[in-house]
């Protein structure tokens, strides 16, 4: 054994030891910071790099899920659209939702009533065969007559070796452990013996101390137990055995692999026979909704190309069952409704020309009529009171007859279509005060108040003005008519892509049931007036008309006692549309007030009244408007639009 030199001894003479030199003070303090200073330099660098990553990842995450979920928002928006368009989808979905967990259920039970009834099986034959082995290992204890501990060792290993292997059924194993403390003397020359490397500690605890604590009972745990390499399903059944006075914990284990397997393979055969049926109850529930529902998507699709005026459609009629019937029953609807449209059609068309034709044919005679009525109207001074109340009479009852034809005129014109808009811009503040001016001697009449409450910058529109004049002139006298005498208010506003006419009375007013038909054809609010009141009651039926050509909006209000509003509301543009009126259609206690700066013309008619003459018969021929009834009724408005010619409920600006 060598002894280390001692590093004490003083070096030789002239000798020099590499390390006796002392290093420079100040080195050894700059290198350590040195090397400081480069970890935390690196420590840096791999957290920079960290952080760089992190965002790249959390990037591409967002990014995938912001491609992601559109495709998945689309994709439920397009399920949820079939869901509620489709009856055939809905209708198979629903099936295969049903018959996918009714398997799912009747599967789960039959799984686990077989896997309960392989574990029973399994466990009455382990439990059997383990009384049998323990019986014959006891017995085969209780005769051993040895006395030398190899003789003892081989006694045991041999008798544990004739019960392992395999059983009738299922492959046994056991573990063979003495008891812990134990009391009495004894030899204990076998502490423990296992198969296959198996130790104690594989054994359950619950199942050793109920071993520990019984006397011959036996009893059993299911476990997973070690395998080679993998684990395995198992039943451990343990007894208590003695040899030489010694007690032993004995637990044969049996291996419950190919029970496992079974079941395994019934669950596929489940599972695999699940899917096939769920499928072939999908595909018989296709063929049979589609069966159902392809003649009621049929019906559905023809049904429309009726309603767009495709009267020739018919539905295919296939066998004698009740879709069958159904589309014999749907063509036969079809043929009969195509009948009665055609000759109500052609009724109509009948009704256009004849009325057409007797106003053409009225004109001449008429105007024979009216010389004649002219020359005694202009004579009725050398007559008689009798014959001169005759002519005025007759001249009066002529130019209502004219009025009347040139009304039917215009309306077998908007019936046939060929009613034309000959669109020019021009300033509806100049048009309203050119109505105004030719509704003078009427509001004379009447002695009625007329005021105009408009911008100060001319309104150009577009727009035919022959028409507009007449609605306009309809609307002014027809207020003049009803409005009592009291003030008529005409108020203009426009805004961006609308102009807006109000003409506001304060006469009798109307009732709801008044307004919803104030814009119908030859309507009368009272058939008892006498016809000296009011026009054709065709003057409302052709401003709507005039306002659709414009695309525009003829709207009312009424209340009884509070008197009416007339709203004409028009595109800035034709062809333009309007989303909002200027003008406010329930207007205020003083009236509608018009917007921003305002100019104002009064037109008050002088008293007495003139005598009606010629021109006032004229204009007075285009009032249609007329009411009467107790106070009270609650506000009400009424709308004519384009694609209406009658009216609707109120609409607000």
């Amino acid at each position: 054994m060598t002894r280390a030199p001692d590093d004490s001894a003083p070096p030789p003479a002239g000798s020099v030891e590499p390390d006796a030199v002392e290093p420079d003070a100040g080195e050894p303090d700059a290198a350590e910071p040195a090397v400081g200073q480069s970890v935390a330099f690196r420590s840096r660098i791999w957290v920079r790099r960290a952080r760089i990553v992190i965002v790249r990842v959390s990037r591409l995450v967002r990014i995938g899920m912001s491609r992601l979920l559109p495709g998945l928002r689309f994709l439920v928006r397009s399920v949820h659209r079939k869901w509620r368009r489709s009856l055939q989808f809905r209708t198979v979905l629903t099936t295969l939702m049903l018959a996918i967990s009714s398997f799912a259920v009747v599967g789960a039970y039959l799984s686990n009533q077989i896997a309960n009834n392989l574990f029973q099986e399994r466990l009455v034959q382990a439990e059997s065969e383990t009384r049998y082995n323990v019986k014959q290992i006891q017995d085969t204890f209780d005769g051993a007559q040895v006395t030398d501990q190899s003789s003892v060792i081989t006694l045991v290993y041999d008798t544990l070796n004739a019960v392992e292997g395999r059983g009738s059924v299922i492959q046994r194993r056991y573990v063979f452990e003495a008891m812990p403390e134990q009391t009495k003397p004894r030899n204990r020359w076998v502490e423990s013996r296992a198969s296959d490397q198996l130790t104690i500690s594989v054994i359950p605890p619950e199942l050793r101390k109920a071993v520990q604590d019984s006397g011959k009972e036996q009893f059993w745990a299911s476990n997973e137990f070690p395998v080679g390499t993998e684990d395995r399903p198992g039943i451990a059944v343990g007894n208590k055995v003695t040899f030489n006075g010694t007690v032993y914990e004995l637990y044969l284990i049996y291996d419950l692999n190919t029970a496992q397997k079974t079941l395994a393979e019934i669950q596929n055969v489940l599972l695999a026979g699940g899917a096939a049926l769920v499928l072939m109850i999908g595909a018989v529930a296709w063929y049979v909704t589609r069966n159902v529902v392809s003649p009621v998507s049929h019906a559905a699709l023809v049904s429309e190309k009726l309603a767009a005026g495709q009267l020739q459609e018919r539905m295919v009629v296939k066998g004698e069952d009740e879709v069958a019937r159904l589309g014999a029953s749907f063509n036969h609807m079809a043929a009969s409704l195509q009948e009665q449209i055609t000759q109500l059609a052609t009724l109509s068309q009948m009704q256009q020309r004849f009325v057409s034709d007797v106003s053409h044919e009225l004109r001449t005679p008429l105007t024979t009529v009216r010389m004649a009525a002219e020359v005694l109207y202009d004579a009725r001074g050398d007559f008689d009171p009798i014959n001169k109340r005759s002519a005025e009479l007759l001249y009066h009852q002529v130019e209502r007859f004219q009025s009347l034809l040139a009304d039917l005129l215009e309306i077998s014109r908007f019936d046939a279509g060929v009613a034309v808009l000959d669109a020019e811009p021009t300033d509806i503040v100049q048009l309203i005060s050119h109505v105004m001016e030719g509704v003078g001697p009427v509001a004379a009449e009447y002695g009625s108040k007329v005021t105009l409450s408009a911008p100060a910058r001319s309104i150009i529109v577009e727009m035919d003005d022959r028409r507009i004049d007449r609605i306009l002139r309809n609307l002014v006298l027809n207020a003049l008519e009803h409005g009592e005498g009291r003030p008529v208010n005409i108020s203009v506003a426009a805004n961006d892509s609308a102009v807006a006419v109000a003409v506001r009375d304060h006469g009798i007013g109307m009732n709801p049931a008044e307004t919803a038909r104030v814009f119908d054809r030859f309507w009368r609010a009272d058939p008892a007036r006498a016809r000296t009141t009011g026009g054709s009651g065709l003057g409302l039926s052709i401003a709507a008309e005039d306002t659709k050509l414009h695309n525009g909006w003829l709207q009312t209000w009424g209340k009884k006692g509070s008197g009416s509003n007339f709203r004409l509301t028009l595109p800035l543009r034709r062809g333009g549309t309007i989303t909002k009126s200027p003008l406010q259609l329930e207007p205020a206690d003083v009236g509608i007030p018009g917007a921003g700066r305002e100019r104002t013309m009064v037109l008050l008619g002088p008293s007495p009244a003139p005598a009606p003459g010629p021109d006032a018969g004229n204009r007075a021929a285009d009032i249609d408007h007329d009411g009467g009834g107790a106070a009270g009724t609650p506000v009400t408005g009424t709308t004519a639009t384009p694609g209406t010619a009658g009216a609707g409920t109120k609409e607000g600006s």
